[in-house]
C-alpha cells in the first residue's frame, strides 16, 4: 500500500520558519517526481515546489527565495524548508508523488502563519 505521510506543520509567526517532511513508501519514492502543493481556504490547490528524480527543482514565484525543496533518497523522504513565512502562506500543504503511471497524495498538514 502506498503511503505518503506529511509532518512538520503548525502555527508560526510571520517571519518564522518551518520544515515539512513527507515520508513515502520506498517503492514509490524511487520512481517518482515529488512535489508540495498547498490549498488555502476558498482557493484552488497550487503547486508550491517540485523536485524530479534527478534533483531538478522548480518553485512557485510566490515562494522563490524563501522555500527550499529537497529529497533524501536514502530515507525515502522529501522536505520543504520554509523561511520568512508570510500570512499568505497559510494553507494545508500536501505531498505528491507522480510519474506517468501514478499520482499519489498525502493527507496534508496545516501551516498557519499568524501573530
Amino acid at each position: 500500500q502506498v503511503q505518503l505521510v506529511e509532518s512538520g506543520g503548525g502555527l508560526v509567526q510571520p517571519g518564522g520558519s518551518l520544515r515539512l517532511s513527507c515520508a513515502a513508501s520506498g517503492s514509490i519514492f524511487r520512481v517518482s517526481a515529488m512535489a508540495w502543493y498547498r490549498q488555502a481556504p476558498g482557493k484552488q490547490r497550487e503547486l508550491v515546489a517540485r523536485i524530479t528524480l534527478g534533483g531538478s527543482t522548480n518553485y512557485a514565484d510566490s515562494v522563490k527565495g524563501r522555500f527550499t525543496i529537497n529529497r533524501d533518497n536514502a530515507k525515502n523522504t522529501m522536505y520543504l524548508q520554509m523561511n520568512n513565512l508570510k500570512p499568505e502562506d497559510t494553507a494545508v500543504y500536501s505531498c505528491n508523488a507522480a510519474s506517468l503511471s501514478h499520482n499519489y497524495w498525502g493527507q496534508g498538514t496545516q501551516v498557519t502563519v499568524s501573530s
